[in-house]
């Protein structure tokens, strides 16, 4: 996904594909700041390793209650965000 992500930044900017690469980094090194760690934790899975990672994520987050529902609504909601629909 990440390499969709710097492509499409590159067509729709302009940006040759190191820039886009540099702004999607930045992009998603200041939502991993910001986002509560457990959305985080999906959002590198979803980026770097694809959905079923993210899933996975969520099942291992036994320690916290809702954590599975947590990680299935964030997994719904960034999988929107970067323009994938879960069915």
């Amino acid at each position: 996904m990440m390499n969709d992500l710097i492509n499409t930044v590159s067509e729709k900017t302009g940006l040759a594909p190191e820039q886009a690469q540099a702004a999607v980094e930045a992009v998603l090194g200041l939502l991993k700041q910001r986002l509560p760690s457990p959305v985080a934790d999906i959002l590198t899975s979803l980026v770097h390793g694809g959905e079923s990672r993210a899933a996975a994520v969520g099942a291992e987050d036994s320690g916290q209650s809702g954590g599975t529902a947590l990680a299935g609504e964030a997994e719904a909601l960034l999988g929107n965000l970067f323009g994938s629909k879960k069915e």
